[in-house]
């Protein structure tokens, strides 16, 4: 799918970008997956600068999934309600229910076993996947995708250009190196290739980047 040349080149300039501009960011200091699930789920169609604080409030009443659970679910939806997108707190209230009867309180460690608790879709699964657990499991979320298809000029259908964006998601990943590069791939879509107003000339990937070789071209369909 991808030239080694170019997924090479994509793979160096990614990371060395992340190394000096990646965002410091509480849930990187851990390795704890429910704590990672938590800071997910709050991330959720949601500014970071928002759920940090929120994030940190959680942890420290509810240090884990068990605490969660034996928690009324009232008391967790008054945290994380104000943040809007209310079945946030449903979701992490009833995941934690179901990791302290079903696992023992211990976080599932397989990406099927992760997607039955509440609210936790492939990209969720992955991420937890990959940054508590060091699997080289691809996520794509919203500014991962916007990233990946400008740069790749994924132009498919709808649901062809769905599975298309996660195989790429893991064919750009390095061995051994899924955490760094998901997370590199996230602040790069999110601080640089945005929705709006994207941040072409500060991006390492620009030379090679299909989006901004038609923009320059003056294309008057340019990828989304």
């Amino acid at each position: 799918m991808i030239a080694p040349g170019k997924r090479r080149s994509f793979q160096r300039r990614v990371l060395a970008w992340y190394a000096a501009h990646g965002r410091d960011l509480p849930w990187r200091k851990t390795r704890d997956p429910y704590a990672i699930l938590v800071s997910e789920i709050l991330s959720h169609q949601t500014q970071i600068s928002r759920v940090i604080p929120v994030y940190e409030t959680v942890l420290a009443r509810y240090p884990t999934a068990e605490a969660m659970a034996a928690a009324p679910i009232e008391a967790v939806k008054a945290i994380t309600d104000p943040l809007g997108y209310k079945i946030r707190g449903r979701w992490l209230h009833g995941a934690a229910l179901q990791v302290a009867d079903r696992f023992g309180g211990v976080m599932p460690q397989t990406l099927p076993e992760l997607q039955r608790l509440p609210g936790i879709g492939r990209y969720t699964a992955g991420a937890v996947m990959s940054f508590a657990h060091q699997r080289d499991a691809p996520v794509l979320d919203t500014n991962v995708a916007r990233l990946l298809r400008r740069y790749f000029g994924v132009v498919a259908s709808p649901r062809a250009r769905t599975r298309e964006l996660w195989s790429l998601a893991a064919a750009v990943i390095p061995k051994g190196k899924g955490y760094l590069i998901n997370q590199a791939l996230m602040d790069l879509g999110a601080m640089l290739c945005r929705a709006k107003g994207p941040r072409c000339d500060a991006c390492p990937l620009r030379r090679s980047c299909d989006f901004r070789r038609m923009a320059r071209q003056g294309s008057r369909r340019p990828l989304p």
